[in-house]
């Protein structure tokens, strides 16, 4: 899909970012508001997404808000419900691993707190549903320069052609270079943690549960996906995950099964296996005049929650809602004002969740004696407790929180 984006046609919303969290902007605001001029502009060429072979975790709240934009239907047959999920905590060369905390995967019958969802199918959607509606979308072309205006921005792109917008909306992604241009600093440090990503087949089935492993070097992620495959996030210390990736299938087969155990039979790694370095990253600001961040431009965090692509659809969620409700009322979608209504919704919960995930990795990374006696009592203890599980699985799916925008309950704008 190739749309030609008027180059002298004012926009009313540019979104630079073409993943889940730009596309999902994109919609959330022209499916509520059709007579805006919303277009996309995305640095990867047109089909680079068709190669990508990983997988993502949508929680029950985030589906909500894909079956709002009419599209749940087409991905609801890819997606593998997690029905049930175990942590364990051990070292690596241990025999047993003891099961500390169990969670019921529903929360509510017949909806699974949530899906996993290969990343082409999810972006297929959204890309179907961005032509339907009307949105331009153009491919290989990055944001090079921001200059902006009382009444818009100017941004120049890659190939020195600019676009002018009331609002521009950046999804760049961790290293945002819309974020820099704009100014925007951020918190930032490292973990000297990699994440291998790659998904295996096995020989049984694995029933739809996911498995977290906490091990001394960090999580290792075991999460369900359709026929008899499972997605991997393994985390290792950066020199070491960068030593597997690098290795070959065998080697990093051998290493993967110590980890994985013996439960779903042979195991046989399927397509790239590829290391991300993890850190955490908190943007100061999450909007400027005329500029607002979204997904990973605005929070990078750990994967130990499962919950990053998860925060970008809240942001999504609540700026597109921000947006819409301005402009019913006349206002400027693009004012500061305006703007910061979607800041104060969003900021204090994505800094809520960067500082849980930091957390979580320093003390579940760590094989000190009294840490692992003391977090491993902790977690038996939220295990014989119903309410506080339940309460854990409602947080963890995304329905139980009270502020929730009107996307993520299931209800249009």
């Amino acid at each position: 899909m190739r749309h030609k984006v008027r180059e002298r046609a004012m926009l009313d919303m540019l979104v630079v970012g073409g993943g889940y969290v730009g596309l999902s902007a994109a919609v959330a605001v022209k499916q509520a508001a059709p007579h805006l001029n919303v277009a996309v502009v995305e640095a990867a060429p047109e089909h680079v997404w068709k190669n990508d072979t990983r997988a993502s975790a949508v929680i029950a709240a985030a589906a909500k808000m894909l079956e709002v934009f009419g599209i749940w239907t087409e991905i609801e047959p890819e997606a593998q419900p997690i029905t049930k999920m175990i942590v364990t905590d051990s070292k690596t060369a241990d025999p047993v691993r003891p099961v500390f905390l169990t969670f019921d995967g529903e929360v509510a019958e017949g909806r699974p707190f949530a899906h996993m969802i290969p990343n082409v199918t999810m972006v297929a959607a959204l890309r179907g549903v961005c032509e339907r509606l009307g949105i331009d979308i153009r491919h290989g072309l990055g944001a090079t320069e921001l200059k902006t205006q009382d009444s818009h921005v100017t941004v120049t792109l890659s190939d020195g052609s600019t676009l002018e917008s009331r609002l521009l909306v950046a999804c760049d992604g961790v290293r945002s270079k819309l974020r820099d241009l704009a100014g925007i600093k951020t918190v930032t440090w490292d973990y000297g943690q990699s994440g291998i990503v790659a998904t295996v087949e096995h020989e049984r089935p694995h029933e739809g549960c996911a498995e977290e492993h906490f091990l001394p070097a960090g999580p290792f992620a075991i999460l369900p996906l359709r026929n008899n495959r499972s997605s991997l996030v393994w985390t290792e210390r950066t020199h070491d995950a960068d030593r597997l990736v690098a290795a070959d299938d065998l080697v990093f087969e051998e290493e993967l099964e110590r980890r994985f155990g013996h439960k779903l039979g042979a195991l046989k790694v399927i397509g790239d296996k590829r290391a991300f370095p993890l850190g955490l990253t908190l943007a100061r600001a999450f909007v400027a005049p005329r500029f607002a961040l979204a997904g990973d431009a605005a929070h990078g965090i750990h994967p130990i929650s499962g919950q990053g692509l998860n925060l970008g659809f809240k942001d999504v969620a609540a700026l597109a809602e921000t947006i819409v409700e301005a402009d019913r009322l006349g206002l400027d979608i693009g004012s500061i004002n305006i703007l910061e209504r979607y800041q104060t919704w969003r900021r204090f919960d994505t800094f809520r969740m960067g500082m849980t995930t930091d957390v979580l990795n320093r003390l579940f990374s760590n094989d000190a004696t009294p840490i692992r006696i003391a977090r491993d009592v902790g977690l038996g203890i939220v295990d014989r407790l119903p309410r506080l599980k339940s309460f854990f699985i409602g947080q963890a799916a995304g329905t139980t929180a009270k502020d929730n925008p009107r996307l993520l309950a299931g209800q249009a704008i």
